[in-house]
């Protein structure tokens, strides 16, 4: 080969060879400079349907302009079908090369790390994830500056499933573990990888140990990596942090984006961070408006923004405001720019829908909030089975017109569809509509209308999704107990869950049964983990976590997680419930008091009525606390019960109402299912401490919804330290 001219391109020299090819010096005879040609094994580029693929992916490749990214010229072949890149030739060194020399220092390792790190950073923004992040793809320059090199081959190689001698035990030392699982992988294997890397320049051994491919994969997926530490004395904490992170197994549980490894190296700057603080494109989708003839079909407007709302509510790069509050404007004549105010955001998408027959119109504009100009809008005149059609061009043209950053699976994500079947998407958007109305029949008519879609389409998961959100409500509204209800919830979101993993909103919910039913602490940690993960603008992940972060005693990220929810949904309860249960955790009564006074002047709530009451008992005000107990009731449990408070005399105070009304739920969970922590807690403010711990020990045996509080509930430390106590915290996994 030494010697030839290929193309307009004469060899001079072999540079080097590997699993992925063989690389020569060559000279550009038209251009007149250097360059590296690397000409791909044949077995790669056999199959024609790997080879453009390949093409595509190094076009792409191609277009990435970064100081630390190789930059590629051309894709040719040779007369015999021989696959070749032209690439820049740079005077130095693969990183390789430069480890078998002995480990680097600290400096020179991080600086290193840093630099790959801003060039994956950018082919990430774009949307091209490396793949086989390794030292020898990273070539170091005479001058110290690194280059990223083989964009594209690793999903090569993947495509055509081939396994080459000489390079599986190297690629595969630096796989992480969904890539050693043959999973679909996205950015956060490159972050992985560079973790090993990072550890290898700084120790000149790799964290993962195995004599072939085989034992290294299983190193990686089950063992832990040796502690950098035990190798090198005096690594500096964030480097250690570092590492640790990007070591994680969990992919939820690394950094999730290359800016957080290079601000937590200290690699940004100043001015990079007051630009990262800029706020993000932030959009409100109001209820489109039911223009049909048939006020019924509210339903479909209703759920054609939904639909668009939770689409772009998985893209982390633009700020959704959650339905709850969102749909509070319906039917209400406010400008644009005071909406935008109350919501807090910068564009609000507003809409019709006229549906006749089998016809279809919808128009939608997207509005600026500070001037009310239009930045775009459109009518689709179409047949109904294009709605789907019709909602990714809305959510493309909101994301286009915003200048929204789609990274990695963003634009996949935002276009994904869970059935072709038109008349299935109908009965699940019905089936929504009545459980959102909250009504005894509704909630009945949403369960037939989700099974009789999946009766129609058994893989259709997000109607499973709707049927475990039944079971849900059941269980929060009091009708039933978490034994009737928990495991079939947890079969139906199971099911949902093997059809399509992505389900942000099941992982969310299955991580409730796994706190309030099952009592699976890590287990529910990861399921939280994961749903906040695939849908960033969830309010009610990021409020279930914030939840579980409240009884788990972290508070400082519990409040980070509310302000998130409250940002998200500002106008909705939900989350000041969170805030209320987290000051009252925190003996914090005042504020607990201030609070639910002025959430509940806007509407009446279950949750922040229950708080305040036991804020104001709390702080021995008593008659207050007993006007509000009494309203609890009359207005969300049962009015005989505060009848029952009433009928107390005087003399007996507030311990004697307290106890009327806990038995007069004792004989009503005779009728009906009565939550046995709420009879728990009625016995504790009267101070019955037997009664309380009898009824604690039945909230278990029933496995109470609520019971997993226990541990942080001011309302329980007058037992707190009675054996029979300990024995419970310890039966749910709890300790002191």
């Amino acid at each position: 080969m030494i010697g030839q001219t290929i193309s307009h391109y004469h060899i001079l020299e072999k540079l080097g060879e590997g699993g992925m090819g063989i690389v020569y010096k060559a000279e550009d005879l038209k251009l007149k400079r250097t360059v590296a040609l690397k000409f791909l094994p044949a077995d790669l580029t056999r199959d024609e349907e790997a080879k453009t693929r390949f093409v595509h992916e190094a076009q792409a490749a191609s277009a990435l302009q970064h100081p630390n990214i190789c930059t590629i010229h051309d894709i040719d072949e040779t007369v015999d079908h021989q696959l070749f890149i032209v690439m820049d030739w740079y005077d130095g060194q693969t990183l390789k090369e430069k480890i078998a020399g002995g480990p680097l220092k600290t400096e020179e390792a991080t600086s290193d790390t840093i630099q790959i790190a801003q060039g994956l950073q950018q082919a990430h923004e774009k949307g091209i994830v490396h793949r086989d992040i390794k030292p020898a793809n990273i070539i170091i320059t005479n001058d110290g500056v690194a280059k990223i090199l083989d964009f594209g081959l690793a999903k090569l190689a993947g495509g055509a499933k081939l396994t080459r001698t000489g390079s599986t035990v190297g690629t595969a030392a630096y796989m992480s573990p969904e890539q050693a699982r043959g999973l679909d992988v996205d950015l956060r294997t490159d972050i992985w990888s560079l973790g090993v890397v990072l550890f290898e320049m700084l120790t000149g051994k790799l964290p993962f140990r195995g004599e072939h491919e085989a034992a290294m994969l299983y190193s990686i997926v089950h063992e832990e990596p040796q502690p950098i530490s035990s190798l090198l004395s005096d690594v500096p904490p964030d480097i250690k942090l570092s590492i640790t992170n990007m070591l994680q197994k969990e992919p939820g549980e690394r950094f999730q984006h290359m800016r957080e490894l290079l601000s937590q190296l200290g690699a940004i700057k100043k001015q990079d961070e007051a630009e990262s603080e800029k706020p993000l494109p932030s959009i409100a989708v109001l209820p489109f408006v039911n223009m049909s003839a048939d006020p019924e079909n509210e339903y479909f407007s209703d759920g054609l923004s939904e639909e668009i709302i939770s689409a772009l509510s998985k893209l982390e790069s633009l700020h959704v405001t959650a339905r709850t509050s969102a749909f509070r404007f319906r039917g209400k004549e406010l400008d644009i720019r005071e909406i935008g105010k109350q919501l807090n955001v910068s564009t609000v998408l507003e809409g019709s829908v006229r549906r006749a027959g089998n016809k279809l119109r919808v128009t939608a504009q997207l509005i600026n909030v500070a001037d009310g100009y239009h930045l775009w809008s459109e009518r689709y005149d179409r047949e109904l089975e294009d709605v789907f059609a019709i909602q990714d061009e809305i959510s493309l043209a909101i994301v286009d017109k915003l200048k929204v950053r789609l990274l990695g699976a963003d634009k996949a994500r935002l276009a994904k569809r869970y059935t072709e079947n038109f008349e299935v998407y109908d009965l699940y958007l019905k089936g929504r509509y009545e459980l959102s109305r909250l009504t005894e029949e509704g909630i009945k008519r949403s369960l037939d209308y989700f099974q009789q879609a999946i009766q129609k389409d058994p893989n259709f998961a997000l109607a499973y999704v709707g049927m475990a959100s039944v079971y849900n409500v059941h269980a929060i509204v009091g009708q039933f107990s978490s034994n009737e209800t928990m495991p079939r919830a947890k079969s139906e979101l199971l099911k949902a869950l093997k059809l399509d993993e992505s389900l942000a909103e099941a992982h969310a919910w299955l991580g409730e049964v796994h706190l309030q039913y099952e009592w699976d602490w890590s287990s529910a940690e990861r399921e939280f983990k994961r749903a906040i993960e695939l849908k960033p603008n969830s309010p009610e992940a990021h409020q279930f976590y914030a939840d579980y972060l409240i009884v788990t005693r972290s508070m400082e990220q519990a409040s980070i997680e509310i302000a998130r929810a409250r940002d998200l949904d500002p106008l909705s309860t939900i989350p000041n419930t969170i805030l209320a249960y987290q000051l009252y955790v925190l003996r914090q009564f005042d504020q607990v008091i201030e609070h639910c006074r002025k959430m509940l002047k806007t509407e009446p709530s279950f949750l922040l009525q229950l708080h305040l009451w036991r804020a104001l008992r709390q702080q021995n005000r008593l008659s207050e606390a007993l006007a509000e107990c009494k309203k609890l009731f009359t207005l969300f449990i049962s009015r005989e019960v505060a009848e029952a408070m009433k009928c107390v005399d005087a003399e007996s105070g507030y311990k004697g109402a307290v106890r009327a009304a806990a038995k007069k739920l004792v004989d009503l969970s005779t009728q009906r299912y009565i939550s046995p922590y709420l009879i728990a807690t009625l016995f504790a403010h009267a101070e019955d401490d037997n009664k309380t711990l009898q009824w604690l020990e039945k909230a278990h045996e029933e496995r109470d919804m609520v019971l997993y509080s226990i541990g942080v509930d001011p309302d329980l430390d007058r037992v707190r330290s009675s054996p029979r106590f300990t024995a419970l915290l310890k039966k749910i996994g709890l300790e002191q």
